[in-house]
C-alpha cells in the first residue's frame, strides 16, 4: 500500500516509471521507496515521448503490463497498476505471474495466459487482498483500477470483492480464447519488431512463434487476406467492409464501407488496392479516405507505386496505373491449349515479373511471366495462388496445403522440388482463391480450412423466424432446392473447391439419397416442374451444364457444353426453357436454352448489367435476377421480360446489395437475400407497380449456402452454420523465413 501512494504521487505529477519490479523498490529504515525512474527519464527527454513511437517494449519482463509488451505508444498509469500488482503476487506466492525460459515466453504469457489465481498458490491471502490482484492484473488497461490509490484502497478494504470468482474468470477466458475482442493472443506478432530490438541480439535465430487473432464481429467468411509489408497490419473484407486490424491494437476497424475482395498493401504500406463485386479495382489510403477507381480489372496487386497488375477483362493479365485508366492487356489464355485463364497474380520484387495461377482444368498450375521479354515459364505443376516470399521462396496451395520452393527471381527459374510447409489451408482451387499471405518480413497469416469450413444443417424457417428441422443430421451441406410438389429437397453436398455430388432428401421417408456419382463435381441442382429431371452444372472439365432423370432410367445428358463457365438456376413452367448464368472473361449474361440442348439459346436482360440467379414467374412470361451494372456495383433486384424484350425494372433499393430473388404467392410476391436476412416486396410486374420491400427474419444464416422458398411464401429452407463460432481465427507465424529455409533449403 505504502509503494502504491507513492506510485499516486508520481502518477499525479505527470510521472509514469514504467519500471515497477523488486529492485527498483527499495526499503529505508523500514520503509519501502520506489526508485531508477531511468526508463520514465528517458522517456520525457526524448522529445516528448518519442522513444515510445519507435516501438520499444519498455520495461522488466516479468512485470511488464501486455500494452508495455506488445509496444503500444500510450502508456498509462494503469501499466503501473499492473506492474506493482506482478510485484504484490509474487510476494504473496513467491514467484511472478507469468515464468518462461526466455523474454519471448514470458511476454507470450503476459499477453495470452491468466495467471493462476493467488488462493491456490496460498489459501490464507484474504479474498479482498485476492479479488484486488486479479483485478489489477486485468489484460485490459480498462478492467483494471483506474489509479494506484484505487488499488491502495481495496487492498485495506475487507468488502472488496467486485472481481468474479477465479474459477468463473478462467472458464470465461477459455470460451473467448479466440474471440480476440479482448486481447486474446492477438498481439503477439510485436515480438518480431518490439522486444527483440531492446534485449540483446543471439547469434542464434529467433524461433517462429504461432498464435492466432481474429477481426472479432467484423469477420466474415470470405477467404481472401493480406498483410502489410512491415508485417504489422492485417487487411480482409467483413461483415462491414474493408476491415483492418493492427497487430498491436485492441480492435479492428472499418476502412471502407464499400463491399469488395482481394485487398492488397502498396509496397510502401499508404495504399490497399481492392476490386469490387462488379470486377472494377479501386485503392484508397490505408488511414482511411475516400476510394479512387483504377479500372475495369479484377484482383489488382501492386507492381510498384505506380502501376499494378491485375485479372484483365480477357481473363489474361493486365496492367493498370495507380491514378486509373485503361487497362493494358499483358497476356491471352491459350483456350486451344485448355487454358482458361491468368488468375491470382503476384508481382516479384521490383516489378520485372508475375506469378500467377494458369487456371485449366482438372489441374491449374503455376507460371511466372517475365515483363521485359514476354516469356513464360512453368514454376510448379498442379497448384494455385502463388506467393513470392523474401526469403528466396514460391509459396502456392495444393490441396489445401501450402507448398514452397526456392526461387530465383532474378534468372525466374526454380531450383529443386516443392515441399510442404504447412496444412489446413483454407482455399478454393475452383477458382484459384486460398486464405494466406506473408509479410516481407517474414510474417505468415493464414485462415486454416478446418476452421472456415463449417459444417451446415438444412432447416425450415417461417416468416416470422420460427425455425424447425428440415434435414436433421448435419454436414456439407448446401443450395438446398425444394420440389413442386414439397416432397423432396435437392441439396449439394461437398466442399466448395473438393469434390461434390447431388443428393435428394425424401420428406415423408426421411431419407438421404444420393443422385450423381461423378467423378468431377456435380453440383447447384434445378428441379424441372415436373419433379422428374434435375439440371446441374458438371465440371469435367468445364462447367458445362447437364440433366438426369431422379428416377436412374438414364444416364446424365448434355444440355449446354463449352469452354465458358455455366451455372444452371430456373426452368420455365412448361418445362422447355432453361435460364443460366454465362460466365466468361470477367462478364456475365442470363442465356435462355431449349432444356433438350436443341440450340444456343438467347440472351436475355439488361445488356449493361451483370445478372445472376434468374427465375422465371410462375406464368413464364417475366424473369426476376440480381443485377449490378459496372458503374455501380452494389447488386439489386430486377425484373424483366423472359422474351428477351429490352428494359429492366430495379425493384429493391438495398444499400448492402440484394441477390437470390424468389417468386412466391403465384408471382405477386418476390423475396430475396439481403445480407443473412430474407425480404419480402409485393409486385406486379404487369402494371411496374412495386410495393414497400420488408424484413420477413434474420438469422444469421450465410447467404453464400443458398436458400430456397415453398410456392405459398410461408416457409423458406434456410443452411444454417452448425456450431460456427463468432469469428474466424487467423492464424500468425512469425519468422516463417526460417521455417521456408529449415525445411525447403537456404
Amino acid at each position: 500500500t505504502e509503494v502504491a501512494d507513492a506510485l499516486a504521487y508520481a502518477h499525479q505529477h505527470g510521472i509514469i516509471p514504467r519500471d515497477i519490479k523488486p529492485e527498483t523498490i527499495l526499503m529505508q529504515h523500514g520503509r519501502p521507496m520506489v526508485a531508477d525512474f531511468g526508463i520514465a527519464l528517458a522517456v520525457s527527454a526524448a522529445a516528448g515521448g518519442r522513444m515510445t513511437e519507435t516501438g520499444l517494449s519498455l520495461g522488466t519482463p516479468h512485470y511488464m503490463s501486455p500494452e508495455q509488451a506488445t509496444a503500444e505508444k500510450e502508456i498509462s498509469a494503469r501499466s503501473d497498476v499492473y506492474s506493482l500488482g506482478s510485484v504484490l503476487y509474487e510476494m504473496l506466492t513467491g514467484e511472478p505471474p507469468h515464468m518462461g525460459n526466455s523474454a519471448q515466453q514470458i511476454i507470450m504469457k503476459i499477453i495470452a495466459d491468466t495467471p493462476r489465481p493467488v488462493t491456490e498458490l496460498r489459501k490464507s491471502v484474504p479474498p479482498n487482498v485476492a479479488a484486488a490482484v486479479e483485478k489489477a492484473l486485468q489484460k485490459l488497461p480498462a478492467d483494471r483500477f483506474e489509479t494506484a490509490r484505487r488499488f491502495q484502497e481495496a487492498l485495506t478494504n475487507p468488502a472488496f470483492a467486485a472481481m468474479p470468482t477465479a474459477v468463473a474468470t478462467a472458464v470465461a477466458r477459455r470460451r473467448g480464447v479466440m474471440a480476440a475482442a479482448g486481447w486474446g493472443v492477438a498481439l503477439l506478432a510485436t515480438l518480431a519488431f518490439g522486444w527483440s530490438r531492446f534485449v540483446a541480439p543471439r547469434a542464434a535465430p529467433e524461433p517462429s512463434t504461432q498464435f492466432a487473432f481474429s477481426f472479432g464481429n467484423e469477420s466474415s467468411r470470405k477467404i481472401h487476406i493480406d498483410m502489410s509489408p512491415d508485417g504489422r497490419r492485417v487487411l480482409m473484407f467483413g461483415r462491414a467492409g474493408l476491415i483492418i486490424r493492427d497487430l498491436g491494437a485492441i480492435e479492428p476497424r472499418v476502412l471502407s464501407a464499400f463491399s469488395g475482395e482481394r485487398p492488397a498493401v502498396s509496397p510502401d504500406g499508404r495504399w490497399v488496392a481492392y476490386q469490387n463485386a462488379g470486377g472494377t479495382s479501386y485503392k484508397i489510403p490505408i488511414d482511411g479516405g475516400t476510394p479512387t477507381e483504377l479500372g475495369n480489372c479484377e484482383d489488382p496487386r501492386w507492381l510498384d507505386l505506380n502501376s499494378l497488375v491485375c485479372l484483365a477483362p480477357n481473363w489474361g493479365l493486365g496492367r493498370l496505373s495507380s491514378a486509373g485508366g485503361p487497362v493494358e492487356l499483358l497476356t491471352a489464355p491459350d483456350t486451344a491449349a485448355g487454358e482458361i485463364g491468368h488468375w491470382s497474380p503476384f508481382p516479384l520484387p521490383g516489378g520485372r515479373a508475375v506469378l500467377y495461377t494458369s487456371y485449366r482444368r482438372p489441374v491449374s498450375r503455376i507460371e511466372v511471366l517475365d515483363l521485359k521479354t514476354g516469356r513464360r515459364s512453368v514454376v510448379a505443376e498442379d497448384g494455385v495462388y502463388p506467393i513470392y516470399a523474401r526469403s528466396g521462396h514460391v509459396l502456392f496451395v495444393r490441396d489445401s496445403v501450402l507448398y514452397a520452393v526456392r526461387f530465383d527471381p532474378v534468372a525466374l527459374r526454380t531450383e529443386g522440388s516443392p515441399v510442404p510447409v504447412l496444412d489446413d489451408i483454407a482455399a478454393r482451387p475452383s477458382d484459384t482463391k486460398a486464405g494466406v499471405a506473408i509479410s516481407d518480413n517474414g510474417t505468415l497469416v493464414a485462415i486454416r480450412q478446418s476452421e472456415w469450413w463449417i459444417d451446415t444443417r438444412i432447416v425450415w424457417v417461417g416468416r416470422d423466424g420460427r425455425e424447425e428441422p428440415a434435414i436433421p443430421a448435419p454436414g456439407a451441406l448446401r443450395f438446398p432446392q425444394l420440389s413442386a410438389d414439397q416432397r423432396r429437397i435437392l441439396v449439394t453436398v461437398g466442399r466448395d473447391g473438393g469434390h461434390r455430388n447431388l443428393w435428394i432428401y425424401d420428406l415423408g421417408r426421411e431419407l438421404l439419397t444420393q443422385l450423381t456419382r461423378n467423378a468431377a463435381s456435380a453440383f447447384g441442382g434445378v428441379w424441372t416442374p415436373d419433379g422428374r429431371q434435375v439440371t446441374f452444372t458438371n465440371e469435367d472439365p468445364s462447367y458445362d451444364i447437364y440433366r438426369i432423370p431422379i428416377d436412374g432410367s438414364g444416364a446424365a445428358t448434355a444440355v449446354v457444353s463449352n469452354i465458358k463457365d455455366k451455372y444452371p438456376w430456373s426452368v420455365s413452367p412448361d418445362g422447355k426453357d432453361l435460364a443460366y448464368v454465362e460466365f466468361w472473361t470477367g462478364h456475365q449474361r442470363i442465356r435462355v436454352t431449349p432444356l433438350d440442348g436443341a440450340g444456343p439459346g438467347r440472351f436475355v436482360g439488361d445488356s449493361t448489367v451483370q445478372f445472376d440467379g434468374p427465375r422465371f414467374s410462375p406464368d413464364g412470361r417475366w424473369m426476376a435476377a440480381s443485377g449490378a451494372s459496372e458503374t455501380k456495383a452494389t447488386p439489386h433486384i430486377f425484373v424483366f421480360r423472359a422474351d428477351g424484350t429490352p428494359g429492366a425494372l430495379q425493384v429493391s433499393a438495398g444499400e448492402t446489395g440484394d441477390k437470390d430473388p424468389r417468386w412466391t404467392r403465384g408471382g405477386r410476391e418476390l423475396v430475396f437475400r439481403r445480407g443473412t436476412a430474407v425480404y419480402a416486396v409485393d409486385i406486379d410486374p404487369a402494371t411496374g407497380v412495386i410495393g414497400k420491400e420488408h424484413q420477413l427474419f434474420d438469422g444469421g444464416y450465410p447467404p453464400e449456402h443458398g436458400y430456397d422458398a415453398t410456392a405459398d411464401g410461408n416457409r423458406f429452407l434456410m443452411v444454417k452454420d452448425v456450431d460456427r463460432p463468432g469469428v474466424l481465427p487467423i492464424l500468425v507465424i512469425t519468422n516463417f523465413f526460417d521455417e521456408l529455409r529449415r525445411k525447403v533449403g537456404q
